[in-house]
């Protein structure tokens, strides 16, 4: 049998006696689309920090592959095929959108990047058109596709990302700008067959992409399935009464 890309087993983090990511039990298979939902400081952004290897797990274990990577530094993480973006974006200012894509590509190991595979990378994320722009003078919306691009650089390198994690792409991009970044992330997954993990707030964003939802209270998985199964949870409706996901 196959090991889904991703697998938590008993997965914890805790700072002293305070349990901060509590015991999640947790398995992403190939193709999926997840959403990890839950109220601020229920403990989501420090899962993508222990799944990424930003921040050391104190018991349980992270599996890529059915390979244990729970000792692993952020940087073999991410040479196996986790990325990752972080709820503020992250570009240079003086450099071009192209620029942005080449440098990520020979970062990854790519020895011959043409001009023809940058504007392909870019136009899968709807960006060809503002490969000459400077970073700088980008809309929020068009950064986080500018990170999505840098994700999937390695793909020119012949070894694309085995996992997105996406830390709520969705903050601070201005309304306008939501249904394009969405259509982005809809084309990476169903025409990609790209895997995903997302951290979002917006639940018509996440109920548009998402076809497995987990719900994050107080550093536990409190439910996970499909989103309707997770909606109708009589655990999650109590817990989240008068409380926003």
């Amino acid at each position: 049998m196959t090991p889904p890309v991703l697998a938590l087993d008993a997965l914890t983090w805790r700072v002293g006696a305070v349990p901060i990511v509590d015991g999640v039990d947790l398995a992403v298979e190939q193709g999926a689309f997840w959403a990890l939902i839950g109220p601020n400081g229920a403990g989501k952004t420090s899962l993508f920090n222990l799944v990424s290897g930003v921040t050391r797990a104190t018991g349980g274990a992270v599996l890529l592959d059915g390979r244990d990577v729970t000792r692993l530094p952020p940087h073999r993480r991410a040479r196996l095929g986790i990325a990752r973006t972080f709820q503020s974006s992250s570009v240079f200012p003086t450099m071009t959108v192209a620029e942005h894509a080449e440098l990520a590509a020979r970062a990854a190991g790519a020895r011959h990047v043409t001009a023809r595979d940058v504007a392909g990378l870019l136009d899968r994320v709807r960006l060809g058109h503002r490969s000459g722009d400077l970073a700088a003078g980008l809309s929020h919306g068009d950064k986080r596709k500018l990170e999505l691009a840098m994700l999937l650089a390695p793909t020119l390198a012949g070894q694309g990302p085995r996992l997105l994690l996406l830390d709520e792409p969705m903050a601070g991009v201005a309304a306008e700008e939501t249904g394009e970044l969405t259509a982005v992330l809809r084309g990476l997954h169903q025409d990609e067959g790209r895997t995903v993990l997302m951290v979002e707030h917006h639940m018509d964003i996440v109920l548009g992409l998402a076809d497995r939802v987990a719900v994050m209270h107080h550093g536990r998985l409190l439910a996970a399935g499909t989103p309707a199964a997770v909606m109708a949870d009589a655990a999650v409706q109590d817990a989240y009464v008068g409380e926003a996901l």
